[in-house]
């Protein structure tokens, strides 16, 4: 589908809340990184080309003449989860669908410089014009949820719902975190996409698409979201809900709680999110008296369950800007991210604190460095297009539709 290099998917299994975390690595996992490559996968492994030094002292200066010279031929967008150093070329920042459709809002970008992952870039090209090339500075950026739910194992999944006898009363819905193969498996199985701001939206949609009291949600690829959503604001129970695990035969379930569940959620979940525990909200009420603990839904329920505030990337944004000055908050989401409010906000006297006591950046989204960035604007600025991220017109096709029933919900 890409004309880039692959690597094989993570290996990492998420976990049912209160399991601990655990590895089952696929056939795909054993690749040795950087020579074999596996096509369908999320993430890249090679850039080809010199990168500057990292310790090049000219590096931002570089960045910034390679961007004046392309002017207004480039777009450069910036992920919330970006390290500073990259952040500050960024023309517009925010989460990963805000950007692609900033992207598509920008038609006269011949070039659109996608400082993400993986499957950010695939959506942009997704919803970008044909004359537009996304580029993503390194293409080992890739997401470990993303590569947790593969086409071949999603496709495993439905015939298990078909031979089930609930695939005709179940619609995909997948996260926006999900690969380009994901999100079209979904538009041709009447399913849509949906991001942390609009899940409960996109679930009520679905279940009013079949026969009352018998429709069912597939949910791919983050269990949690999908659970919190379903169990916290649409008021389901935990048994309504039952993980769908591609490494065991069946899914690990049988007929009969297939046929009895509302929710059949993937076992996927984000490799920085899931780390945070209850253990953590605990600790820090007891380390910072008054503390208001924020968290996204991409975290464990029980987490959700003990916070005092729930919602996406945007939403923490915005409910720091309308907290009183002198509030202290604890923020359960990527580092890079929290650090960059709590030095925003510092001058208000707003307390802002990182919700585990261990340092945890996106390792893959820190791969999108200076280096790598000013790579590949002087590449483009010498006429040369490196890293394109490239959908086939069919996964195109049907992934669009997808993205386009998001768009057309109430």
């Amino acid at each position: 589908m890409r004309a880039v290099n692959t690597a094989p998917p993570s290996a990492s299994v998420p976990v049912t809340p209160g399991d601990a975390l655990d590895v089952q690595p696929t056939p795909l996992a054993l690749l040795l990184l950087g020579r074999e490559a596996d096509p369908k996968s999320e993430r890249g492994v090679e850039c080809p080309g010199d990168l500057p030094s990292p310790s090049d002292p000219d590096l931002v200066e570089r960045a910034r003449a390679a961007k004046e010279r392309l002017g207004e031929k480039v777009f450069v967008l910036g992920h919330h989860y970006q390290r500073d150093e990259v952040i500050q070329f960024a023309d517009v920042t925010g989460d990963s669908f805000k950007l692609a459709r900033d992207a598509a809002a920008r038609p006269e970008a011949e070039y659109i410089v996608f400082c993400g992952v993986h499957f950010m870039a695939e959506s942009a090209d997704i919803l970008t014009g044909d004359r537009q090339q996304v580029v993503l500075p390194d293409l080992a950026a890739g997401c470990s949820m993303a590569d947790m739910a593969t086409a071949e194992q999603v496709a495993e999944c439905w015939d298990v719902l078909t031979e089930a006898g609930v695939a005709d009363v179940t619609v995909p819905v997948s996260y926006m975190n999900s690969s380009a193969d994901i999100k079209a498996f979904t538009g041709r199985h009447g399913g849509t996409i949906c991001t942390s701001s609009n899940a409960k939206r996109a679930l009520d949609w679905a279940f009013s698409q079949g026969e009352p009291g018998r429709g069912k949600v597939l949910f791919l690829p983050d269990q949690h979201l999908g659970r919190n959503t379903a169990v916290r604001d649409m008021g389901m129970s935990l048994e309504d809900c039952v993980v769908y695990n591609p490494h065991r035969p069946n899914g690990g379930l049988t007929a009969e709680e297939l046929r009895g569940a509302k929710m059949i959620l993937w076992r996927g979940h984000c490799s920085v999110h899931g780390r945070f525990t209850l253990e953590s909200v605990n600790d820090v009420r007891e380390r910072v008296p008054g503390v208001n603990v924020l968290v996204h839904p991409e975290c464990r329920h029980e987490v959700v369950a003990a916070a005092d505030h729930v919602g996406s990337t945007e939403h923490i944004i915005k409910t720091l800007e309308a907290a009183p000055a002198g509030s202290k908050w604890a923020i359960g989401t990527e580092l890079n991210l929290v650090r960059r409010l709590a030095n925003r906000f510092a001058p208000e006297g707003k307390e802002i604190v990182f919700l585990d006591r261990t340092v945890c950046f996106c390792s893959t989204m820190n791969r999108i460095d200076l280096p790598h960035l000013v790579w590949a604007l002087e590449s483009l600025a010498d006429g040369k297009v490196v890293n394109r991220v490239q959908v086939d017109p069919e996964t195109e096709k049907f992934a669009k539709l997808a993205l386009e029933r998001m768009l057309a919900l109430p």
